[in-house]
């Protein structure tokens, strides 16, 4: 069982094509920032917030995906940046 089941669960009710919201939080370095951007397409939407003491940020990225394969993947490549907490 993937962790990820429950997810594609959820995706399964969705009509695709779809504007999809990511939602993650990291701590504050602009080097990551600029490791999720190459992750996502020019067009994805981004949303920046820092936390109160500026040690996090949580960043909301709009996307519009295919497929729920596609979201999961997108999920999968997050993983190999570390410090990245998906919401």
């Amino acid at each position: 069982m993937s962790k990820y089941d429950k997810l594609k669960e959820l995706l399964a009710e969705q009509n695709f094509p779809l504007q999809y919201p990511f939602k993650f939080i990291i701590k504050e370095d602009p080097e990551k920032l600029i490791q999720i951007k190459r992750i996502f397409d020019e067009t994805a939407e981004y949303q920046l917030r820092k936390s109160k003491n500026g040690n996090y940020s949580s960043i909301t990225i709009k996307q519009m995906m295919l497929s729920s394969e596609d979201i999961i993947a997108k999920y999968v490549q997050m993983e190999g940046i570390e410090g990245v907490i998906s919401l």
